[in-house]
């Protein structure tokens, strides 16, 4: 066992005393020792109730035969964060998530990890974790919040952020928005549609790092811990049998993970996780893949903000495993790939069906052809940017519209809260990049309140920063290179004419080459807008959002 270097041998004495001081006892310790990785804390409701996930999981491993050793990691509330210098500290928390639990995990020789995240960004720090790591784990989360309730209509965070705007435009009272901010979050667990949070425990699911029901069973429901008690069952399996990540996480998995993304409409931040956690597993996810994977894969499901369901309706209509058997009919994924479970993934999907065909649609009859994510190129986005294709109103897949450039979020909401965009701009903005935010942020606030003053279907956003996943409109993100890399972003001026082209993967500005190049000659980057503390240090080592935004190896 792992943990055999810090337990046996006369040497290890006084390591042996140690852990007795915390209260193990001899029979404890000669078990094999699972680490549980649990992300709990006061702040983010995906992660309240994660306490009482860890004690169902560490029941489990008891029953298994196991002794668990909780640790904690950190965790954002990307939406408490989101619209201020926070939300530049969400995505490069990613990396810290990562970094501290391969602390944990080599300074203290675990035999096995079971990682226990709910929202944005820990998910995939944790799968990072698992892939740098190599060693049996497996991976439970908090499950996702039930949607909220008003007038008999579900409602959930988005439609807090769109009020907003609406009430800016008088379509809406205070009164009626402060309803909603009671009703639209009823309880714990990540918010309730196919957001970042979701998407990734979905996808966690896909890849084969978790067991069937870890992206769709409801956080307060009693399944969640059953599951949660199987998990830290499981975690013993995996370590008798010392099945690792490496064994699970192969491109065959990634491109299982990438098509259900696409028959999902998952959030575009799935394309910036995917291929930091394939980076780690020693795989390359390149943003060409992403398209021949969508435009092979139809578009199966509707989730909120593309549509008037959520999650636990997915749970209801047979979840993951339903969407992936549709998926199967037309050989679109891998069936042999291994998964947590001991078997693969086609035994895992076996006698799965459909329940609710208003939510899973036949693969004969898709909402379309081609799946959610689209990752467009030009001389605007030679590298690539994504859009949510999925949740783009027909009317706004080809546009064509001048350019309004703010050089932050804060500038961009202040001209769309006084009500200055006007039908046809197109929203540009820049330095908000990985390197150039710092931090890449996700951008909910201009997008939702554009949507409520009722311009998605008549404005485009285009960012070198990300959207967030519950964003609806034509709102294009991760433009590479990025303004703060001297990317053609960072030149574009007010009025330049900006076309958009969804359906062709295309993204131009209406200047010619020797125009950009003499607008490049004078273009004067600004001083980074973060100089000290861990941002200032990620900044130096981020990488381009075109190749997941992951720190460079060297």
């Amino acid at each position: 066992m792992r943990s055999d270097a810090m337990k046996l041998g006369l040497e290890k004495a006084p390591h042996r005393s140690l852990f007795k001081a915390l209260g193990y006892t001899d029979q404890e310790l000669a078990r094999p020792l699972i680490g549980v990785v649990n992300a709990q804390n006061e702040i983010v409701p995906g992660h309240l109730h994660l306490d009482d996930i860890a004690e169902a999981v560490k029941a489990g491993i008891r029953m298994a035969g196991g002794t668990p050793i909780e640790f904690p990691a950190i965790a954002v509330c990307d939406g408490i964060a989101m619209n201020h210098t926070g939300m530049k500290y969400s995505l490069a928390s990613r990396e810290l998530i990562a970094d501290s639990i391969e602390v944990m995990s080599i300074a203290h020789p675990f035999d096995g990890l079971v990682l226990i995240p709910s929202c944005d960004k820990i998910v995939p720090g944790m799968l990072m974790a698992a892939a740098r790591l190599n060693i049996p784990a497996i991976v439970v989360s908090g499950g996702p919040m039930l949607a909220g309730k008003i007038k008999g209509q579900h409602k959930s965070l988005t439609n807090v952020f769109e009020a907003v705007g609406s009430v800016r435009a008088g379509k809406m009272s205070e009164e009626e928005l402060a309803d909603l901010e009671e009703a639209a979050c009823p309880g714990c667990g990540s918010c309730s549609g196919m957001f970042t949070a979701n998407s990734m425990n979905c996808l966690t699911e896909v890849l084969g790092m978790a067991l069937p029901g870890n992206g769709t069973i409801p956080a307060v429901s009693a399944a969640r811990r059953r599951l949660a008690k199987q998990t830290g069952m499981q975690i013993m399996y995996l370590v008798k049998e010392n099945i690792c990540p490496s064994d699970i996480l192969t491109m065959d998995a990634f491109n299982n993970g990438l098509t259900v993304d696409m028959a999902l409409g998952c959030s575009t931040n799935t394309i910036l996780h995917l291929p930091a956690i394939a980076s780690e597993a020693g795989v390359i996810i390149d943003l060409e893949l992403v398209n021949k994977t969508s435009e092979r894969t139809p578009n199966l499901c509707k989730l909120s903000p593309a549509g008037p369901h959520f999650i636990e309706e997915l749970d209801e209509a047979g979840g993951i495993p339903a969407v992936m058997a549709e998926l199967s009919k037309h050989d679109l994924l891998n069936l042999n790939s291994r998964t947590v479970s001991g078997v693969t993934v086609g035994e895992n999907i076996n006698g799965s069906r459909v329940l609710r065909r208003d939510i899973i649609r036949n693969i004969e009859d898709p909402y379309s052809p081609s799946g959610g994510i689209t990752v467009m190129r030009g001389n605007l986005a030679p590298d690539g940017a994504v859009v949510k294709k999925s949740a783009v109103a027909p009317e706004m897949l080809v546009h064509r519209g001048p350019a309004r450039v703010f050089n932050s979020e804060e500038e961009s909401m202040d001209a769309i809260m006084n009500q200055t965009i006007q039908k046809g701009d197109v929203v540009v903005i820049r330095y908000e990049g990985p390197r150039g935010g710092p931090g890449m942020r996700e951008m909910l606030t201009p997008t939702a309140t554009l949507a409520g003053l009722g311009l998605d279907k008549e404005v485009a956003l285009l960012t070198d920063g990300r959207f967030s996943g519950a964003t609806r409109g034509a709102a294009i993100g991760h433009v590479s290179p990025e303004a703060a890399l001297g990317g053609v972003i960072a030149v574009i001026q007010d009025g330049d004419m900006i076309d958009i082209d969804i359906p062709n993967c295309r993204l131009n500005v209406d200047l010619t080459e020797a125009e950009i190049d003499e607008r490049m000659k004078k273009l004067v980057i600004p001083e980074p807008k973060i100089t000290r503390g861990y941002l200032a240090r990620y900044a130096k080592m981020v990488t381009s959002a075109s190749t997941g935004a992951v720190l460079a190896k060297d």
